[in-house]
């Protein structure tokens, strides 16, 4: 087995759903195998931003998977060009929610199914995804399988209409900021009194912060909020999800 790093050059892998195969893309930690976690795309789709935090995971020691969840629509390369902001929130309202779910959740099962994959699940999602994350974690547990064995959740933007009906038991970290364009105070607020209610729940925010804060290649990114999110996730998952 290489100790050599192999997060640079994803592979290119399909995830059997209900509709058909769902392009997606995988990363191997440094020693091969690992715990796993499911990326969850923004609604710009598997961007390089998403590919680096794939790969910033994978060298921490996960084998991550990114699905391309626009894929049912037609769009299974990353949405870029000026009107970018534009075409994404278009094809998030033209997205079937609940077939959303279940690609996301049927990315969960794929790894843990694989040999690579040596320890638990978790998923870590961005924006669109913190949402579907949320929303994939409720589903497991109602279903009655196997919980997600840890949530991050960046500024998930389904979340203002999910809070109130879905509960999570799974460790869950949120991360909201307090300037964010789309998701005003007061919102980010009554999700955080829902969700510290439910079990495990650890909610964070970042005042001065904007929606997309972790993203640099957005405007919106705040480099001091981002690397605090950052470590607050690392540490949280090295607590709920160990590679070693």
């Amino acid at each position: 087995m290489t100790s050599e790093p192999t997060t640079a050059t994803p592979t290119d892998v399909t995830i059997t759903t209900d509709a058909g195969a769902m392009p997606a893309h995988r990363w191997l930690p440094p020693g091969g195998q690992g715990p796993g976690i499911v990326l969850l795309q923004e609604i710009f789709g598997v961007s390089a931003y998403v590919r680096r935090r794939a790969a910033d995971l994978a060298a921490l020691g996960y084998v991550v998977v990114a699905p391309e969840v626009f894929w049912r629509l037609g769009v299974t390369t990353p949405v870029e060009g000026e009107d970018a902001l534009t075409r994404g929130m278009g094809l998030v309202q033209q997205l079937d929610w609940p077939a959303a779910v279940g690609d996301a959740t049927a990315a969960v099962e794929w790894l843990r199914d694989r040999d690579e994959v040596t320890a638990g699940v978790g998923a870590v999602g961005f924006c669109f995804g913190g949402g579907l994350g949320f929303n994939v974690a409720a589903h497991l547990e109602a279903e009655g399988g196997p919980a997600l064995d840890a949530l991050v959740s960046y500024y998930g933007s389904a979340l203002p209409g999910l809070h109130e009906n879905l509960t999570v038991s799974a460790p869950s970290l949120h991360h909201f900021g307090l300037a964010d364009s789309f998701i005003d105070t007061d919102t980010v607020r009554r999700i955080e009194g829902s969700l510290v209610a439910q079990p495990a729940t650890v909610f964070e925010t970042y005042a001065g912060a904007d929606h997309a804060f972790d993203n640099d290649d957005m405007p919106w990114h705040h480099p001091a909020a981002s690397a605090l999110a950052w470590a607050t996730t690392t540490e949280f998952l090295r607590e709920h999800l160990p590679t070693a």
